[in-house]
């Protein structure tokens, strides 16, 4: 079973659709940030240390993937119902497949997240330390797999600052989200010299971890008070998973339906000739 081209067409209009729709979030974004400034003042210096260190875990997961990196080996539990073995195999399934193994994949980690934040939201600002590297981790391990899903590689380097750009993305402000997705947008058919100034339009990781750490904002603030942060901590946890989960999903799913699209193109052009 194949997807037509009309059915990617009306799909990609979608994808576009839900793009246009992020720029109604501004609102709501400034003011997630706005006691952000007034929280550090008073944030303990080993929170300050642990956002120190993901900092650099992150520049270490884009070069190696490090201790965040996720395999392939699971292709076969993504997709119970089909024989999927490989990435290759991965690659031919029609997209509504690729979106259902997304979608439960997420749907997964939105449970899981609920529980960590929760457990880690009993202690509080003393929790949070370990929430923070804990729901980064699998924030990055949610896209790696969805990543799969669609059938890209999160071992391959280009798929990992396509990940850090979904990231990026989720904590950008309207005109970061616009400047990204123009990016992202001509993300397959750029040379290396184009992606290598991706990677240095990030100024380092510094700026996606403190526009990731910004994310929260008043939300976390909640979450620093002892037992009401176990509510709050569940609520901002699935939050976040959700919302990295449809970015993912979005942006993934873009890419591999103008893809399929190309090629029903390329086709015709073939056959007419």
């Amino acid at each position: 079973m194949h997807d037509s081209k009309k059915w990617l067409t009306d799909e990609l209009i979608h994808v576009e659709k839900w793009e246009k729709d992020q720029s109604d979030l501004w609102f709501w974004e400034k003011l997630g940030r706005l006691p952000f400034k007034l929280i550090d003042k008073w944030t303990p210096s080993f929170i300050q240390n642990k956002i120190g260190i993901l900092v650099d875990e992150l520049g270490q997961y884009v070069q190696t993937g490090g201790s965040y990196l996720s395999s392939t080996s699971k292709i076969p539990s993504y997709f119970p119902d089909i024989e999927v073995q490989t990435l290759e195999d991965v690659n031919k399934l029609p997209v509504s497949h690729m979106d259902n193994a997304a979608e439960k994949l997420t749907g997964n980690r939105k449970n899981l997240a609920t529980i960590q934040g929760a457990s880690t939201g009993i202690g509080g600002v003393f929790t949070l330390s370990i929430d923070i590297p804990l729901l980064l981790g699998l924030q990055l391990k949610t896209l790696q797999d969805i990543a799969i899903c669609y059938g890209y590689d999160p071992n391959d380097k280009k798929e990992r600052l396509f990940i850090i750009k979904c990231l990026q993305f989720v904590s950008a402000d309207i005109v970061g989200k616009q400047t990204i997705l123009a990016q992202l947008s001509t993300f397959d058919q750029q040379d290396e010299h184009a992606k290598r100034e991706i990677l240095s339009e990030l100024q380092g990781w510094r700026e996606v971890m403190f526009s990731y750490r910004d994310q929260f904002g008043w939300k976390k603030l909640f979450q620093m008070i002892p037992i009401a942060g176990l509510v709050f901590g569940a609520f901002i946890n699935r939050s976040a998973i959700n919302d990295i989960g449809e970015a993912g999903q979005m942006l993934f799913r873009k890419r591999r339906i103008i893809e399929r699209i190309e090629n029903h193109t390329n086709n015709d052009i073939f056959l007419e000739k």
